[in-house]
């Protein structure tokens, strides 16, 4: 049985990492870490979780979780987890992070786009960017995982074959995404008030959201080249879900057989990428709840472009599945335990 720390068990991710785990056959929960209600009882905070959670928060101390536990989750802002892991405990259990703390290569980058001074870059190097789909191999060895953020993983398994084929040329990619509010987490913020949110949609971190520099950085391996996009993400009126709608000029003419073809070729064996059938165009409702992304494309002959489409629950694949993801991985486990539930309608 796999001992397991969440440090940040009352945030929105957290939450969904207990959720998760409850329904785990090879994990237990040992500590529920958080800072805000020590002592209190869990199930006191998520009333989902009476009767199912027992145990009282404890604080976010790593160094006397790596004594209790195998693997810890931090469900954190950025700058936490760089700042509390060091050798010693690394060298007791493996860490996922769903922070960004580790995700971006350059500590310049990351400190550029983030405006916090990086705690622990001696470490970056060593992480390993834990899109599963991607990285399965690298992941299974890592002691330190950089689990992806939400648009990220949602625009580049929708862009990544094409991408990595040489289909389209990676210097036109234009990604509109939009996102459920508890993407914002769950800190109290008045422009997440129920008033400011609802009949509204907005675009926010235009030109200059944090999320572009891992969006780039990934799509650049994997063209072989530096890449440059522009990326609007936009707020939505709903909890949970992503939308990802991306525009891309094609390199040459080419069908729709032999595009889906491609994604068919990338996708068939991974669990969690459904591709559509023809147009099908995704939807956050038909992926709730659940750790699949569904993608699709159509082509624009018109305009010699390309419109590359994902959809994924914010919170699970987006977050707190795909870190599950990681950890069955990083302990020789079926990559799909705890995770084959189907998603929720309505």
């Amino acid at each position: 049985m796999i001992r397991v720390g969440i440090i940040g068990a009352t945030g929105y991710a957290g939450g969904e990492l207990v959720r998760l785990l409850l329904g785990h056959r090879e994990a237990k929960i040992v500590w529920y870490g958080s800072r805000s209600y020590v002592d209190q009882k869990y199930a006191d905070i998520y009333q989902n979780m009476f009767q199912l959670v027992d145990a009282a928060c404890l604080d976010d101390n790593m160094e006397s979780m790596a004594e209790q536990v195998d693997v810890i989750f931090t469900a954190t802002p950025q700058g936490l987890c760089a700042s509390l892991v060091n050798e010693e405990i690394l060298h007791k259990v493996k860490i996922i992070d769903l922070s960004a703390d580790f995700r971006i290569k350059d500590v310049k980058v990351y400190e550029k786009w983030y405006g916090m001074e990086h705690k622990a870059p001696q470490y970056i190097e060593e992480a390993v960017y834990g899109l599963c789909e991607i990285n399965r191999e690298a992941v299974k060895k890592a002691r330190l995982i950089a689990n992806p953020g939400c648009y990220p993983t949602c625009s580049f398994l929708s862009v990544y074959p094409l991408v990595k084929e040489g289909l389209v040329d990676p210097h036109t990619i234009i990604i509109d995404a939009k996102s459920g509010t508890s993407g914002a987490g769950r800190g109290a913020k008045v422009d997440n008030l129920f008033c400011e949110v609802n009949e509204n949609i907005k675009a926010y971190g235009v030109a200059g959201h944090r999320h572009t520099p891992e969006i780039e950085e990934q799509l650049s391996l994997a063209a072989g080249e530096p890449v440059l996009i522009n990326f609007t993400p936009h707020l939505v009126p709903m909890q949970r879900g992503i939308l990802v709608t991306a525009y891309a000029s094609l390199k040459k003419d080419v069908s729709y057989e032999e595009v889906k073809a491609v994604y068919d070729r990338y996708y068939e064996k991974e669990y969690f990428v459904r591709v559509l059938n023809k147009d099908v165009c995704p939807q956050t409702r038909w992926v709730e709840g659940s750790n699949f992304v569904d993608v699709n494309f159509k082509i624009d002959p018109r305009t010699k472009r390309i419109i590359l489409m994902g959809a994924m629950d914010n919170l699970v694949k987006g977050a707190a599945g795909q870190a599950v993801q990681n950890m069955n991985l990083l302990f020789g486990l079926d990559e799909a335990e705890g995770l084959r539930m189907a998603p929720l309608f309505p």
